[in-house]
């Protein structure tokens, strides 16, 4: 039988700003925004790549990315960037943050 409610486990670590912000600094860190490229031209934080997670070609997208690399996440409130994380765990990245509360609780 189906299990309607059974939910899976989360391959991401969720960050507060500081561990975020203190993660993003590292070497091998790559910034990516999944929101649209109008609230990205709006305002972004430093590096930040824009890759817009409800376009048809965001898993071409991270498809192409190197699997080497800590990809962390952002979007307004954490939501669309917690879907992205879940989506390049299961492509096989396996250092993938997400900032919790996204850019909207960003005090820096």
């Amino acid at each position: 039988m189906f299990n309607l409610f059974h939910k899976k486990a989360k391959q991401y670590t969720d960050l507060n700003a500081e561990d975020f912000y203190n993660g993003m600094r590292e070497k091998d860190a790559v910034v990516i925004d999944v929101r649209t490229a109008g609230e990205f031209s709006g305002g972004k934080l430093p590096g930040a790549r824009n890759m817009d997670m409800m376009s048809p070609g965001f898993n071409k997208q991270i498809q192409n990315l190197p699997k080497d690399k800590a990809y962390y996440l952002y979007c307004r409130s954490g939501n669309r960037s917690g879907h992205a994380c879940d989506t390049m765990a299961d492509l096989g990245f396996e250092k993938v943050y997400n900032l919790a509360g996204g850019i909207i609780s960003w005090p820096y």
